[in-house]
């Protein structure tokens, strides 16, 4: 690793956190501002100049022989841009979470005390084609009064790069440090490894891209790292569920978006509705072009199937592709779950209270569902307005990160005089 690079990268991230000094004590009203004139921004000129550069990028990836799916992830257009512009705005129009004071109570020596809300100081994003990253992470930062350091992938750099200037010129114009967003003017891998290793620099590192990336991450950084590995997914259809609800269930869980980590992955079902439900969602899947994988049981009922390999339970597929197993009631799906789940995302369908107290209490992942589809876990779906990722470590946060995620809390107290006995 060149000692020019580990300069470089070490300078950036020195300014970016005097920066996130500066952010922290920002008012709601200037950091609101700062994320408007981005969105209208990226809507008039400037965005344009956005669009060039991902012209310039998408050019440079068809020569590279990227997969569709890849190019489909890098490409920009002007409804796809505006649609970033929209979710700047909607991240300007939230609840800004700093300074929020939560858990307050008064002792009985008269002591006020409560948690408050404050940024982390400085965040390290690290991720790959989706130049709308740029935009989502610098203003979910922004607005809860974090400095953001960008790593993106080389295949976006152009585009990144004029995102990341607009949201500069939006901080100067408001009279904040430009620094604030900082995306590393690099394509060298290395400048990873020097970014990760920035402890007392770098707060957090939040890795976004495929479980490649985020193992290295995650094994080579020495500051904190949010993790999200995978999403192996399932939906349990207990014995006591509506067959039709089910159903529905399943099928929105598999085929409405198959490519994202809130897929369903693999469909348990009990053994005693299993020959009067597996031919249904059977056939309902193979209509929507799912290919099936199933365990012997299941196999048995379903006929024509491919037989699922010890690998595949805990495969997430990003795709058309489903595990079925049949299991032995609720405990079975229990521990089919732990031992190969990946705390991402767990559902229930079932008429059954106390097996539905049973699914929340004991199984262990980010979102648990009774009676809903995978599909929900996300930031937008629950209500967050906006999410920066899915985390699936549980320090300090676990499920979808919004702004009330990227801040800490810390203890303060109000008193009158009250000193210790």
């Amino acid at each position: 690793m060149s000692e020019d690079l580990t300069a470089l990268v070490t300078g950036l991230a020195k300014r970016a956190k005097e920066a996130s000094r500066v952010l922290a004590v920002a008012s709601t009203e200037r950091k609101n501002a700062v994320l408007r004139r981005a969105a209208k921004a990226l809507r008039g000129e400037p965005g344009d100049r956005v669009l060039e550069a991902n012209a310039k990028d998408l050019g440079a990836a068809q020569e590279m022989g990227l997969s569709k799916a890849m190019l489909d992830r890098l490409k920009l257009d002007r409804k796809r841009l505006d649609a970033v512009a929209d979710g700047v705005d909607q991240v300007a129009s939230l609840p800004d979470p700093v300074g929020s004071v939560v858990e307050e109570r008064v002792l009985a020596n008269g002591l006020r005390i409560g948690k408050m809300r404050a940024p982390l100081g400085l965040i390290g994003i690290i991720y790959e084609s989706r130049p709308n990253v740029t935009a989502d992470a610098a203003s979910l930062c922004l607005k809860s009064g974090n400095a953001v350091l960008l790593r993106g992938g080389k295949e976006a750099f152009h585009s990144n790069s004029a995102i990341a200037e607009i949201f500069e010129r939006a901080l100067r114009e408001e009279g904040l440090p430009a620094e604030a967003v900082t995306l590393l003017p690099t394509t060298d891998r290395q400048a990873t490894l020097v970014m990760i290793s920035l402890d007392g620099i770098v707060d957090m590192v939040i890795p976004r891209g495929g479980e490649g990336l985020i193992r290295f991450v995650a094994e080579h950084a020495r500051v904190p790292v949010i993790q999200h590995y995978k999403g192996v997914c399932h939906v349990f259809v207990d014995r006591s569920a509506d067959p039709e609800m089910a159903l529905r269930i399943a099928l929105n869980a598999k085929v409405q978006r198959p490519g994202v980590c809130n897929a369903m992955e693999t469909l348990l079902v009990d053994e005693h509705i299993a020959p009067t439900f597996l031919p249904k969602v059977g056939a309902a899947m193979k209509a929507e072009g799912v290919e099936i994988r199933a365990d012997e049981r299941a196999a048995e009922i379903l006929g024509e199937v491919k037989r699922a390999t010890p690998e595949d339970w805990d495969t997430e597929y990003l795709d058309l592709i489903l595990n079925v197993a049949v299991v032995d009631g609720i405990d079975g799906a229990l521990a089919h779950v732990a031992q190969h789940g990946s705390n991402h995302t767990e559902a229930i369908v079932t008429q059954d209270g106390a097996n539905a107290d049973r699914w929340m209490r004991e199984v262990d992942a980010s979102l648990v569902l009774v009676n809903a589809s995978t599909r929900f876990n996300d930031g937008f779906a629950l209500g967050l307005g906006a999410e920066i990722g899915i985390s699936t470590t549980k320090l300090h946060a676990y499920g979808p990160m919004g702004l009330a995620e990227l801040c800490t809390l810390k203890w303060v107290g109000q008193g009158e005089g009250q000193v210790r006995q």
